[in-house]
């Protein structure tokens, strides 16, 4: 193969990278749904405030912060994704930049993700537990397991991502003695 090949392919592959940038759209579209989501439910809140019970008021506020809980994970998608894998952002100017895209990483991105699925699983959990009366055995005993398996998963996830990053410190140290 040519160089001129090479370097053409390889620039292709590198643009490839762009395709993501609809998908990252669409997520913002999802994440104005939620908003419109956050504010029916917060509506629907206020306006029946009187019908409701004080357990019925406690899962209607955990289903809002499973919303934002959501929110967020779509908003570190977004912002995340597209600042590792598409381009970069350029807003380290900016006094609203996120405190912790200064070091993200696709590993660091993975263990904020699944810390964020964990986090909304026990926000679901919760309200389950409290509405246990409507829900079934089964159910429950489902989403404890799918809820201790997200858990496992993300302490997987972290012991790898700090096994990978260990190798590459001592390597790194090794390299330089």
């Amino acid at each position: 193969m040519s160089q001129k090949f090479t370097h053409a392919a390889a620039r292709f592959i590198f643009w490839s990278r762009w395709l993501q940038l609809p998908m990252y759209m669409g997520l913002i579209v999802a994440l104005a749904v939620y908003v419109y989501k956050f504010f029916v439910t917060l509506s629907g809140l206020i306006i029946n405030l009187g019908k409701y019970s004080d357990n019925d008021i406690l899962l209607i506020v955990l289903a809002l912060i499973d919303v934002v809980m959501i929110a967020n994970l779509l908003v570190m998608v977004i912002i995340g994704g597209y600042e590792i894998f598409v381009s970069r952002l350029h807003i380290d100017d900016h006094p609203d930049q996120p405190e912790w895209l200064d070091h993200v990483d696709a590993g660091v991105l993975k263990i904020k993700l699944g810390m964020a699925l964990v986090s909304i699983s026990s926000i679901h959990l919760l309200r389950s537990f409290i509405d246990t009366k409507n829900l079934s055995e089964h159910t429950l005993q489902w989403e404890v397991i799918i809820h201790s398996v997200l858990v496992l998963s993300v302490i997987f996830i972290a012991l790898t991502d700090w096994l990978v990053q260990y190798k590459a410190l001592q390597i790194h140290k090794m390299k330089h003695k």
